[in-house]
């Protein structure tokens, strides 16, 4: 049996030299997208530290439904600024959008950043009272997927009772995400997660228990590593024995970072298979 490269499947930088010109175009057109986006709610504090904020790109219907965005970056790179673009196909379908910051790795672990999640998740249910679909990219794909494992009442046995319902996040949409953290043990950039065997496995949302019922798609893009194919399929895999409604796509010529330009588009299928998402979280007919 061959032996996996995890450096060479997980180097996603290095399988896509030409990431340098994407990540300027995302942060060209994420400015844009801010300079023209007047009613944009920047820079709300869920948490103390300085990259424990939102940005909120509302719909023009106050009662639409809510999608939060997570950003990737291995959990210890990028900003969630670098992506307001990716908020305009749901906006343009009535879809208000909120992305989150959060600390970084080394300087915090993955558990602490899960935790900076759902402590985002609770501001928004604080804001608007309403159900929430998450979405995110690579580690964020990871995170959307630890939200909607996430059983909200027992984070705190002493949450009042209006406090978030248990199903708070009752969909999730991954985007070229790590369920299986294992492999990560073996990585360079292990050096800032910090994982051990333990951590790892803690870590692995593909190990949780997921409440049956719940709706999680696993999108990754047609040409990336071998790796990254397998985590999606077999995250989509496990969990829809376990009950939860899953669906795996790959995107046909999308690199691990191109395969998140769709969400920019309106017209795109990913934007519309998210906003179909967030209508049913929120109860509006399809």
């Amino acid at each position: 049996m061959a032996t996996i490269d995890y450096e060479k499947e997980y180097d996603n930088r290095a399988r896509v030299p030409e990431h340098v010109d994407i990540f300027a175009r995302w942060h060209r057109d994420a400015e844009a997208y801010r300079q023209a986006s007047p009613n944009a709610e920047l820079g709300l504090k869920y948490g103390p530290s300085e990259r424990q904020f939102i940005d909120i790109f509302p719909a023009k219907n106050a009662d639409a439904p809510v999608a939060l965005f997570i950003h990737g970056g291995w959990w210890r790179t990028l900003h969630p600024r670098e992506f307001s673009h990716s908020a305009a196909g749901l906006n343009a379908h009535g879809v208000t959008v909120a992305m989150a910051g959060y600390d970084l790795c080394p300087n915090v672990s993955i558990a602490t950043i899960t935790g900076q999640m759902r402590a985002a998740c609770l501001f928004l249910w604080r804001k608007y009272h309403r159900r929430i679909m998450v979405f995110g990219h690579s580690a964020g794909g990871h995170l959307a997927a630890c939200m909607l494992a996430t059983e909200w009442k027992a984070l705190d046995a002493n949450l009042p009772n209006d406090c978030a319902p248990n199903d708070l996040v009752p969909a999730a949409y991954s985007i070229s995400g790590v369920f299986d953290l294992l492999p990560l043990t073996h990585v360079s950039q292990n050096a800032d997660l910090k994982l051990d065997d333990a951590s790892a496995r803690a870590a692995s949302p593909i190990l949780w228990h997921v409440p049956a019922g719940r709706t999680l798609d696993c999108v990754v893009g047609g040409i990336e590593s071998a790796e990254f194919l397998r985590q999606s399929r077999d995250m989509a895999d496990t969990w829809g024995a376990r009950g939860v409604a899953t669906r795996y796509e790959e995107i046909p010529g999308a690199n691990h970072f191109t395969v998140v330009d769709p969400l920019a588009d309106p017209d795109s299928k990913m934007s519309k298979r998210i906003a179909e998402l967030a209508k049913m979280v929120r109860g509006i007919p399809l």
